[in-house]
């Protein structure tokens, strides 16, 4: 299982979905919501993503 957090971009990439499309999924519910890193940062865990 890999634990690596992996940032927005990354994720995007990912996913090729839009920011809006992914934070709409996660308030439904249908995906993985982020980890809060600090104030200002979150990320998301790579296993969850692929």
């Amino acid at each position: 299982m890999n634990n690596q957090i992996i940032k927005k971009p990354t994720v995007i990439k990912l996913c090729t979905l839009s920011s809006a499309t992914i934070y709409r999924l996660i308030k439904k519910g249908e995906s993985s919501k982020q980890i809060k890193l600090a104030e200002r940062s979150s990320g998301w865990l790579l296993s969850e993503v692929e």
